[in-house]
């Protein structure tokens, strides 16, 4: 969400406590996609996958989606992150999507990358973000949905995120204790959330983990 407190991005859901608390305590910070649209959609948007002249637009958007006003035009960690996930088996092309407008531009981005649950394989989605000079205009909306229907259908069981309570069940999560889904940290509680897809079935259960990127940025 931006810091204005509207949703637009999803950060990356970190397992490390000192993280992993800031993302509860400022869920806006960490977890951020649009809200519903009030203005107007943009122009003619596309939603597709990234190709490879994509990276630096991409690195751009996450880059100014979650920048801190203490640390102008420093990378953020969300845009090392997708890097990282990019140049490592977890990544996978087809849930790499990217808005873009009527001039071909990068607006927005979503990534889901390869995670567990025990041995199950499972989604990680995150980050998303949105040029918050496209925010608030179904940017974020849009790719949420593109990314969960190419999940489904390529048929990934389970998406899961680390996410604002009251803004995800509308895209179909729910608390992933629910689905006897459980948090690399405790802590989490209500805001590690997931989404089942045609191929779940109740047996996906256990402790969920990222992939090693999470943890290493």
């Amino acid at each position: 969400m931006t810091r204005r407190g509207a949703p637009e991005a999803v950060g990356p859901a970190r397992t490390k406590p000192s993280a992993t608390l800031a993302a509860v305590r400022r869920p806006a910070r960490n977890n951020r996609v649009d809200t519903p649209v009030r203005h107007g959609q943009p122009e003619r948007m596309l939603i597709r996958r990234e190709v490879p002249a994509d990276i630096p637009a991409i690195r751009e958007v996450h880059n100014a989606a979650f920048a801190k006003p203490d640390a102008p035009g420093e990378p953020t960690v969300e845009a090392v992150l997708v890097d990282a996930l990019r140049g490592c088996e977890a990544w996978l092309p087809r849930l790499s999507l990217v808005a873009t407008g009527a001039d071909g531009a990068v607006l927005g981005h979503v990534v889901c990358s390869r995670a567990s649950v025990d041995s199950a394989p499972v989604l990680g989605l995150g980050p998303l973000g949105v040029l918050p000079t496209h925010q608030r205009q179904g940017v974020g909306h849009a790719l949420m949905h593109a990314v969960l229907a190419a999940a489904d259908a390529l048929d990934e069981p389970l998406v899961v995120l680390l996410g604002h309570r009251d803004y995800y069940p509308r895209f179909g999560f729910r608390p992933a204790a629910e689905l006897g889904v459980v948090p690399p940290v405790a802590a989490w509680g209500e805001h590690f959330q997931a989404r089942p897809l045609a191929a779940y079935t109740p047996a996906t259960r256990g402790a969920f983990a990222y992939a090693k990127p999470f943890d290493e940025v």
